[in-house]
């Protein structure tokens, strides 16, 4: 088992899935400008377990279902054109983005600060219940999980330690970066989070797609 490979294909499978600028991440920035890193923090935590529940349960199907060709074709060629759309809707947005969201209570400093508890919980639930981590796990995370090969216990361990480590790295970032920056940090962070978005997605969709022709065309030619 190549450890590092799967320590960082876990890790960078799930910063492409924050870098995905949705519900979630403007909570996080709203909470941090307005309450501060900590409760941001909190929030953020509770978005990396929500998606760590969502990459286990598709490493545990994934196991299975793999070993059927009809259904590791179909995973290959969905995978790659939503990942196809997801870099051309990123460079899209990286080109003529909106401005940012706006910030409910950003000024309102007097309002009660939200419990590390709630804060942690909300995380979570909007994680869970994001129809873009839903879309993403559905149609993008099996293409790269079967990519990565994650599919042993042990494998599969390691492959979700970089999974997490990259949800907990990217919230680490994004608090820091709403919490310092305030009001400055807006568009930019919007535009930033686009363009290393598309870039990753870019990537995955190479790897995606050269990996699925060479193992089920130019492997599955050679065993017939």
């Amino acid at each position: 088992m190549h450890v590092l490979p799967l320590l960082s294909d876990g890790f960078f499978l799930s910063l492409s899935l924050c870098l995905d600028i949705g519900i979630a991440n403007v909570a996080i920035i709203s909470l941090t400008l307005s309450h501060g890193f900590k409760p941001g923090m909190m929030l953020g935590l509770g978005t990396c377990f929500g998606d760590l529940v969502y990459a286990a349960l598709a490493l545990g199907g994934m196991a299975a279902l793999l070993q059927f060709d009809a259904v590791r074709w179909i995973v290959w060629i969905g995978g790659a054109i939503v990942l196809l759309f997801l870099t051309f809707k990123m460079a899209r947005e990286a080109l003529y983005p909106a401005s940012a969201p706006p910030v409910e209570g950003e000024a309102d400093l007097a309002t009660p600060r939200p419990s590390h508890l709630r804060s942690f919980m909300r995380g979570m639930v909007l994680a869970v219940s994001s129809p873009s981590a839903i879309l993403w796990f559905a149609a993008v995370g099996g293409a790269l999980i079967a990519k990565a090969g994650a599919t042993g216990p042990s494998s599969a361990s390691v492959f979700l330690i970089g999974f997490f480590c990259g949800g907990l790295g990217w919230t680490l970032f994004i608090c820091s970066l709403a919490s310092h920056g305030r009001k400055r940090a807006g568009t930019a962070l919007l535009r930033a989070c686009h363009v290393l978005s598309a870039v990753l997605f870019a990537y995955f969709s190479y790897s995606v797609i050269v990996n699925g022709y060479h193992d089920l065309i130019v492997n599955g030619a050679s065993r017939l």
